[in-house]
């Protein structure tokens, strides 16, 4: 089911990077991964998608980076929707300046949605984020899941599960819950979602304010020096 979906859509120059440069170590390792479930039409899912390209397109996401002890970040992104429906969109990046968060902005922008519901199962976009650090070619003590999405789990395994087991091996997940059709969703993703040292989870009211609450979420999470708290950072506001 997941033959050619494993398969990442990479702009070749991304491929070169990644080779070259393996085994170079980094301050974290992002998976970011993007709801493409039914509920998710396709305007709603180009709105994901151009926040995340212009999170990294922003100087102050591209700040966040270069402030970390090594001046860069590994990070990849996944499209999920039902238990065994995943694809890889773009696959483990370097990002170390802003010319490769610029690439890495242009191959989100080229990458093609590639599933159409399915269900909503949370669970399985964090086991198979989960999957995904053991590839990195770039080493780093911190490894990150955001998971972002407008609805609870509703197919695979109970989310809380997947959490623990990956809180368990060492990672940290984050959410940035949608509340366009779950106003409660928050609640939920801080219940049964996020987890892990320093885990925390940043709404969104509508898509429309979809890029502003990932912009905030990015600079939070890469930023070495934040506190921990597990809980709930409002959404509203310019940073």
């Amino acid at each position: 089911m997941l033959t050619r979906r494993m398969l990442p859509a990479l702009v070749p120059s991304l491929l070169l990077t990644r080779t070259a440069r393996s085994q170079t170590p980094t301050s974290l390792q992002l998976v970011l991964a993007v709801d493409a479930s039914g509920s998710v039409n396709m305007p709603r899912f180009v709105l994901q998608k151009d926040g995340y390209a212009a999170a990294f397109r922003d100087p102050a996401v591209q700040s966040a980076i270069r402030n970390t002890s090594t001046g860069s970040i590994a990070a990849m992104m996944l499209q999920w929707t039902g238990p065994a429906m995943q694809t890889i969109a773009v696959d483990w990046t370097l990002v170390d300046g802003p010319p490769a968060a610029e690439a890495f902005a242009t191959a989100i922008d080229a990458a093609p949605r590639e599933l159409f519901g399915g269900g909503t199962s949370i669970s399985g976009a964090i086991d198979f984020s989960a999957n995904q650090f053991p590839r990195c070619p770039f080493p780093a003590d911190r490894r990150t899941i955001d998971i972002s999405g407008d609805g609870a789990n509703n197919r695979g395994r109970r989310a809380e599960l997947a959490r623990d087991q990956a809180v368990a091996a060492g990672l940290v997940i984050n959410g940035l819950p949608i509340l366009e059709l779950e106003p409660w969703l928050d609640s939920y993703y801080r219940d049964h979602v996020i987890g892990g040292d320093g885990s925390f989870l940043i709404a969104a009211a509508t898509f429309e304010e979809f890029a502003r609450a990932i912009r905030r979420k990015l600079i939070t999470e890469i930023a070495e020096s934040r506190a921990p708290f597990g809980g709930t950072a409002p959404a509203a506001g310019p940073t």
